[in-house]
């Protein structure tokens, strides 16, 4: 019977895992090895640890937590798990089942595409979404925006601060060119059929008509899940389905 089982081996499970550890709670961390950011070259805006592969940071994070007895890591999916009178039977891939007082979700998201085909052999490589993770490594490069809602436009123009160049692709959508052509953004209105490009390195944006547009990087819209559907199964609340305290009428 552990203290607590934590499902999830990424930054906040590996944090949680580290308080409970220094405060002597035995807590065993499930880490399946597959976190969000598993695909990126580098994990940024990470104090001290600015540049550093997602895989070295999971090395170091492991490393640290060996240093405390109370702490457990075992690799493998959480596949279920159940509440029981005292506690929680968390059921993992490959071995027994654990049983613990306490169970931590860490779970994290993952990212779903809506376009276009391409974008998946790209993305944490050369295909971004965040300025703040990777827009300071396209300083002086050639860089395409996808979409032409407002938020597309604004990114485009945050953007066009230290890229050399910068193409809004408004993948056959309306748009008003002026906003971005006073800021030196090109609008490229052709829908867009596929990204190109090898070893995780886009090199072409190919459009429905009209010719290809060469690029070192491009911003595409993901949609971030939850990773995991165990808070569901095990029914707790979300903050999307909580009653609102400001909406109830007062006695």
């Amino acid at each position: 019977m552990f203290d607590v089982v934590i499902v999830g081996g990424g930054p906040a499970g590996m944090a949680a895992a580290l308080a409970l550890g220094r405060v002597h709670r035995p807590v065993l961390m499930i880490d399946a090895g597959n976190g969000r950011g598993a695909v990126a070259g580098a994990t940024h805006n990470f104090l001290t640890r600015d540049g550093t592969p997602p895989a070295e940071l999971r090395k170091l994070g492991h490393e640290e937590l060996a240093a405390y007895p109370a702490v457990r890591v075992r690799a493998g999916t959480v596949t279920g798990a159940r509440v029981l009178e005292d506690g929680f039977r968390v059921d993992v891939s490959g071995g027994e089942p654990v049983r613990a007082r306490r169970l931590l979700l860490a779970t994290g998201l993952a990212d779903e595409f809506p376009g276009p085909r391409g974008v998946e052999a790209l993305w944490g490589r050369s295909a971004f979404h965040c300025p703040y993770c990777h827009g300071y490594e396209c300083t002086g490069r050639r860089v395409a925006v996808l979409g032409a809602d407002p938020s597309r436009v604004r990114l485009a123009l945050q953007l066009s601060r230290f890229a050399a160049e910068v193409v809004l692709c408004a993948d056959g959508r309306p748009i008003d060119a002026a906003v971005p052509a006073a800021h030196g953004v090109a609008v490229r209105g052709e829908a867009v059929a596929r990204l190109e490009g090898t070893g995780g390195q886009v090199e072409r944006i190919v459009f429905e008509s009209g010719p290809a547009l060469a690029t070192d990087a491009v911003f595409v819209a993901n949609v971030a899940r939850q990773r995991s559907d165990l808070a569901r199964r095990l029914g707790c609340a979300t903050d999307f389905n909580l009653p609102n305290p400001l909406a109830q009428t007062r006695s």
